[in-house]
C-alpha cells in the first residue's frame, strides 16, 4: 500500500480511467475542464498524447501545496495515423477495418503535476487484431456504441476478447492508464 503524501486530483471524466485508479486503492478527487485538444500539426504522433496530456495538466494552474494532479490521454495510432473517438457508425466501422488483421500502438501521455513538481511519461502497448468480420464489425457497434473510444473499440468489451490476438505491454494502458508505471512513478512522487 502506497503512503502518498498528497491529496490525488484525477483530471478526468473517463468512468473508465475513474475505475482504474480506485482499483489501485488510491483515495482521489475528480475535476475536469474542457480543453481544446489541438496539437501541432509538426508533431510526431507518438509525442501526442504527452503533449495533450501536459496541456490538460496546465488549464488547471496553480495547485495547493498538499495537491497532485493527474492528467493523461490515450491514442490509438496506425499507420501513424491518430483514429480518435468515432461521431457515428460509419466511421466506427472505418476504424475497426483499419485495425483488423494488423498491429496497432495505444500511447497514453500522462502527467502528474503538485506545485513543485512534474513528472510527465508516456506508455506504448502494441495490439494486435485478427482479421475481423463485416459481421463482428458490425455486431460489436450495434450492441456495444463505441462512440466514446478512441480507435471505435474498448479492449475489455465483446471485440477485445473475441478480435485481440495478443497485445505487447500494459493491458491498463489500452484502457486509459498505465497502471503499473502510474503507481510507481505515484510513489516515487
Amino acid at each position: 500500500m502506497m503512503n502518498l503524501k498528497y491529496h490525488l486530483i484525477l483530471a478526468s471524466e473517463s468512468p473508465r480511467r475513474q475505475a482504474l485508479l480506485k482499483q489501485l486503492d488510491l483515495d482521489f478527487e475528480v475535476r475536469s475542464k474542457s480543453i481544446d485538444e489541438s496539437f501541432p500539426s509538426h508533431l510526431p504522433v507518438c509525442e501526442v498524447a504527452a503533449y495533450l496530456a501536459v496541456k490538460k495538466s496546465t488549464v488547471f494552474g496553480p495547485l495547493k501545496a498538499d495537491q497532485l494532479l493527474i492528467t493523461a490521454d490515450t491514442l490509438v495510432i496506425s499507420n501513424q495515423e491518430i483514429l480518435g473517438k468515432p461521431y457515428d457508425k460509419t466511421t466506427a466501422k472505418k476504424m475497426l477495418k483499419k485495425l483488423s488483421a494488423k498491429t496497432h500502438q495505444v500511447t497514453t501521455g500522462v502527467c502528474l503535476r503538485t506545485n513543485r513538481k512534474k513528472d510527465c511519461f508516456t506508455e506504448t502497448t502494441h495490439v494486435n487484431f485478427a482479421p475481423l468480420s463485416e459481421e463482428m464489425i458490425d455486431y460489436y457497434i450495434e450492441r456495444y456504441r463505441p462512440f466514446d473510444k478512441a480507435g471505435a473499440y474498448g479492449i475489455q468489451e465483446w471485440i477485445g476478447m473475441t478480435g485481440i490476438r495478443k497485445i505487447t505491454g500494459d493491458y491498463y494502458n489500452v484502457m486509459g492508464l498505465p497502471l503499473y508505471r502510474l503507481y510507481h512513478n505515484l510513489s516515487n512522487f
